[in-house]
């Protein structure tokens, strides 16, 4: 039947679709479903001038310059997909039919992959649903048949199509076996051909040759193994089939969630965190938290990030975590300290695999790699990431890229295979170089860092200095415009671009002060749904590494446009408080508007201004002021007024936290790391620097939680059930268990009720012999918070929605849109709340709950990715540090294990493995003189609870939690892996480290690491500022004055998260 819309008939067919609900001939049931094709689908070529009409505008199209287009078919697609992602190709047309197989055959995540092809290179054809392309499936014939035929139908339309509109671009279906088309092919088609993937590349992509050893290496895995047969000594159970595991999941019978592999003892002990719908359904005798995977062999070739069904085993053969300092390459030798080794832990075995996780990997080939001689043979290759087993590709390129890290593929896994099966898919530099290591950093946290397409760029406006972009006076009518009527300004680090926060405050009549924050309007640039959208949603978050950044949007928006420079006009969405004179909050308005940034402040300018630096001090730093031609006392004049604003929001900010702090507030700001590289060389490392704090620091980022904060209840008012907040949980009360026994072990009582009552036990445990104890308490307190998320507030009860490091009822993220997704996504919620925006396209809650997930996942892996280049320039560092003095320092014990000891550095502000034991079992003789080493000799090694014990030939030595002791740092560099620092046992006994470090920074000498484990006390600006305000105002500064460092919980926590040991298994 035919149905009208609008000036278009649509066509209506009925199909018949069964769908299986369980074994045997008749589980099943028919449906039919409604199926229509219409004329109106445009071929999305720029040749095109018959389409024209119909393109949707800003939609990518096909380039004009191209020769050909070519359609890779069903399996090309599937089996030839990392040939396909290769940025030098372009011209590609994704057919509906292709994509769907990919999606219900293969998995969301490769389908995702393929969709990420469309950015400028590609696009997608609805071939199915377009009335000249869909061809119905004939009695007995094979869904390959059938989706052969789609292909061809496809293929001859463009082909003829474009010769209609007069155009010479000729059409190539790409196949694995092109000679299956031949029955298709009689006669010949004008314009239109098939080829094999290999021929297409060498014929019209010979400059691409690195494509030939991928689609190589490809063919070689698709061949399927050979020898791996052979290895009877690897056999594994096979996996329960998928019905199986699945009812098995619904009845009780199996756990299903995510297996996580440990870091540290990576082959013996994984751990299951199951599904929360996992649980529900299982019998109450599991605990919660994960289930240990205990050896390889229970593993049953799960990898890491599988999602895998798991039999629990009985309570009889529940095992117990290792105990002992790791000896894994690559991770320092440093286990979680969290667990409590004697008590068994619930233990299963995979019984199979729900999902494959389908990623790319870093590896190397052995540093004496098999010389293949031009052959492509099968070679074990070695992952970055130790969590992941050997892997045998085939390639014929083993000993040329024996000192190269390159990128794999797994493909399958057989029950009688001891290593997986993969293929290589490209190299990305030789092993230890900064650019290489910091591509497999991000390439093993999948965080993506490819150049913004064309197409996506065309989307935004092109300013430039002779056409520059300025504000619409139309739509600044639609605004408030704040341009006028105040004193706006931006506080930031020194050299920051994507300015993305503002802030104002202003005394009004009767005692009533108006604060504002102004956060860049990035949704009026990126509509829903548009390229850049979809490519800031993928990305998520800016990418901050230890020597660089990649920016989530592009450089025109987050550098120009949306960044809220001075003296410039800029649309911003901004929230404004009215405060009486208790600073308690009267009404505040939510709304988009205009505005002009007066002054662009680095933190220690606005520092030195509340300060009270005289005008003359600052002038070189606010360019706003300098060779402005104003006289003297009207910068004087323009200097006061900003600093009376500057005071006025440093006193907010310091009541509003002092508020928070009653709530028991726990606030973990992390240290920010500067590496300071030689400006001839870029890789030379002169300094790893940490960010100094000041009070400024606080007073913004106060700011913005207030703001996050109240957005977040504007947010829930309008939409209860689909706002995207963020929440905190509570730590789990087992995870204090290593606090507790090292508090214990000095005689400190520690409450973890709460984080008021840990705040306040973690303060009582002061030992004025050493205050690193205190210190080292507050570290091990850290390691039991959990991970703040994003969700949906329809996927979780109001009672879980508070966060608790900031003590919150509700919060969200809004003040940073330019560098997070998520912020976006609030700015977009909040204008419909207020009603400046419509709330249509905006996300349901299950929509929301999943681009919630996305983003955790993003945003964790770009900490972790931070992490781990902030830990490979330390590496670097010592690598090339000749000074014995630096590399011998004083370390304090803070953990034990049954081979040795974790140690903390206060000088460089790291920690890890002092071994007392090696694998060979010989313990650590100190040397009578340092210099000489560590020795090894024979004898024994015995651990108590809070003492470890060592015996040798010459005598004996115990070391306790909390000693001090020297050690030598070490750096080792593995070939497959990262480097790491590791520590020797060079003396028992070393002077106690002061708690504050001696000297100061510009008395440190070139190249030192410095890394501040100490909350200090305000520098003299600081109390200047201080003594200043409490002459001002004393009974105010009496009430809401910050304590002294040792007693305050504000510096408390600021401790806690500076010695962050979070670790991850």
């Amino acid at each position: 039947s035919r149905r009208s819309m609008g000036d278009r008939e649509l066509l209506r067919l009925e199909k018949e679709v069964r769908i299986g609900y369980g074994k045997g001939r008749r589980s099943y049931v028919s449906v039919v479903r409604e199926h229509y094709l219409r004329d109106d689908i445009p071929c999305k070529s720029e040749a095109c001038v018959l389409c024209a009409e119909i393109t949707p505008p800003d939609q990518p199209l096909l380039s004009l310059a191209a020769s050909h287009y070519a359609i890779p078919d069903v399996h090309a697609l599937r089996n030839y997909l990392e040939v396909f992602e290769h940025t030098g190709l372009s011209g590609l047309i994704l057919l509906q039919t292709a994509l769907s197989h990919l999606r219900n055959k293969v998995g969301r995540a490769s389908h995702s992959r393929a969709q990420r092809l469309l950015s400028g290179r590609g696009v997608v054809f609805s071939n199915e649903h377009h009335l000249e392309t869909f061809v119905g499936r004939e009695p007995g014939e094979s869904i390959t048949q059938w989706q052969q035929r789609l292909v061809w139908r496809a293929g001859l339309w463009y082909a003829s199509h474009l010769q209609a509109a007069g155009k010479s671009v000729s059409i190539i279906i790409l196949s694995p076996e092109p000679q299956s088309y031949s029955p298709l092919m009689a006669g010949g088609v004008s314009g239109l051909q098939v080829m094999g993937v290999a021929e297409y590349l060498s014929t019209h992509w010979p400059q691409l040759g690195e494509l030939a050893a991928l689609v190589e290496s490809l063919e070689a895995s698709l061949q399927g193994g050979g020898a791996e047969r052979e290895e009877r000594r690897g056999e594994h159970s096979e996996h329960l089939p998928e019905q199986a595991l699945l009812e098995g999941v619904k009845k009780g019978l199996f756990l299903a969630g995510s297996l996580r592999v440990s870091r540290y003892h990576p082959r013996d002990e994984a751990f299951l965190t199951p599904h929360p719908s996992s649980l529900t359904s299982h019998p109450s005798q599991v605990a919660q938290g994960d289930v240990l995977i205990w050896g390889s062999d229970s593993r049953n070739r799960a990898i890491h990030g599988d999602t895998v069904a798991v039999r629990l085993l009985p309570r009889s053969e529940w095992k117990s975590r290792s105990n002992a300092l790791s000896h894994a390459p690559g991770v320092g030798g440093e286990e979680g300290g969290d667990h409590a080794p004697s008590e068994a832990k619930p233990t299963g075995v995979v019984v199979g695999i729900l999902q494959r996780s389908s990623r790319e990997y870093v590896a190397s080939f052995a540093e004496a790699a098999e010389n293949t001689r031009g052959r492509s043979e099968k070679v074990l290759v070695y992952p970055y990431d130790i969590r992941i087993p050997r892997v045998r590709i085939s390639t014929r390129q083993a000993r040329e890229l024996r000192n190269h890290r390159i990128v794999i593929r797994i493909d399958s896994w057989g029950a009688e295979s001891q290593y997986p099966n993969g293929h290589f898919v490209r190299s990305i530099g030789k092993i230890g170089t900064v650019e290489t290591e910091t591509a497999a950093i991000l390439i093993e946290h999948q965080l993506s860092t490819t150049p913004f397409s064309r197409a996506l760029l065309q989307e935004l406006p092109s300013p430039s200095a002779e056409l520059p972009w300025r504000v619409s006076e139309e739509e600044a009518g639609l605004r408030r415009d704040l341009r006028h009527s105040h004193l706006i300004f931006s506080i930031d680090p020194r050299g920051c671009e994507d300015v993305d926060d503002t802030l104002s405050v202003r005394h009004l009549k009767h005692g009533v002060t108006e604060l504002g924050v102004h956060i860049a309007d990035v949704s009026f640039f990126v509509p829903p749904g548009g390229l850049t959208d979809r490519d800031a949603r993928d990305r998520s978050t800016t990418i901050y590494l230890a020597d660089r950044r990649y920016d989530m949007l592009p450089a025109v928006l987050s550098a120009n446009l949306c960044s809220l420079l001075s003296n410039v006009d800029r649309y911003a969405v901004s929230v404004l408080w009215r405060l009486d004179s208790n600073w308690e909050v009267k009404d505040v308005w939510y709304g988009r508007t205009v505005i002009r940034s007066t002054y662009k402040l680095a933190y220690e300018t606005a520092q030195a201004l509340c300060d009270g630096v005289s005008a003359a001090e600052v002038l070189g730093d606010v360019p706003e002021l300098s060779g402005t031609g104003l006289t003297g006392d009207e910068v004087n004049k323009r200097v006061e007024k900003l600093r009376a604003a500057i005071r006025s929001l440093v006193e907010i900010a310091r009541v509003v936290h002092h508020r928070r702090s009653e709530g028991g507030a726990l606030e973990l700001e992390g240290v920010e790391v500067k590496v300071q590289l030689s400006d001839s060389d870029k890789t030379d490392i002169e300094d790893l620097i940490p960010r100094q704090p000041l009070e400024m620091h606080e007073t913004v980022a106060e700011c913005m939680i207030f703001a996050n904060h109240w957005v977040a209840r504007r947010l829930l008012q309008t939409f209860p059930s689909s706002s995207l907040l963020r929440r905190h949980p509570p730590p789990d009360a087992n995870k204090f268990s290593n606090l507790v026994g090292c508090a214990g072990a000095r005689g400190f009582p520690v409450e973890t009720a709460s984080n008021k009552s840990l705040a306040t036990s973690l303060d009582a445990c002061h030992d004025p012999a050493d205050p690193n104890v205190n210190k080292l308490l507050r570290m091990l307190a850290t390691q039991a918070m959990s991970q703040a998320e994003y969700f949906s507030t329809g996927s979780l009860p109001p009672d879980q929605f508070h966060h608790y490091g900031l003590a919150l009822d509700h919060y969200t993220h809004f003040t940073s849109p330019i560098r997070r997704y998520a912020d976006l996504v609030v700015h977009r919620q909040l204008l419909a709340a207020v009603g400046q925006a419509s709330s249509e396209g905006l996300p349901t809650s299950q929509q929301l709950e999943e681009q919630a997930r996305h983003m955790n996942n993003k945003h964790r892996a770009a900490q972790l990715a931070q992490m781990a280049s902030t830990e490979l320039f330390q590496a670097l560092y010592f690598t090339g540090q000749q000074d014995s003095s630096r590399r011998e320092v004083g370390g304090v014990i803070y953990a034990l294990r049954t081979n040795g000891v974790l140690v903390f550095i206060p000088r460089y502000g790291v920690r890890g493995p002092v071994y007392l034991r090696d694998k060979s079992g010989l313990v650590t003789q100190p040397a009578p003189h340092p210099q000489e080493g560590v020795v090894f000799a024979t004898g024994t090694l015995e651990k108590s609870e809070h003492c470890i014990t060592v015996t040798h030939a010459s005598g004996q030595y115990s070391l306790g939690l909390f000693d001090h002791i020297r050690v030598g740092v070490r750096v080792e560099v593995p070939h497959a892996h990262a480097p790491s620092l590791s520590f020797q046992l060079l003396s028992c006994k070393a002077t106690p480290p002061s708690a504050t470090p001696t000297g100061s920074l510009e008395s440190m000498p070139k190249k030192e690491l410095v890394k501040t484990v100490t909350s200090e006390t305000a520098d003299a600006r600081s109390q200047k500022a201080m003594d200043s305000l409490l002459a001002q105002n004393s009974a105010m500064y009496r009430t809401y004055q910050q304590s002294e460092p040792s007693k305050s919980l504000y510096c408390l926590v600021q401790d806690l998260y500076r010695l962050s040991l979070a670790d991850n298994v």
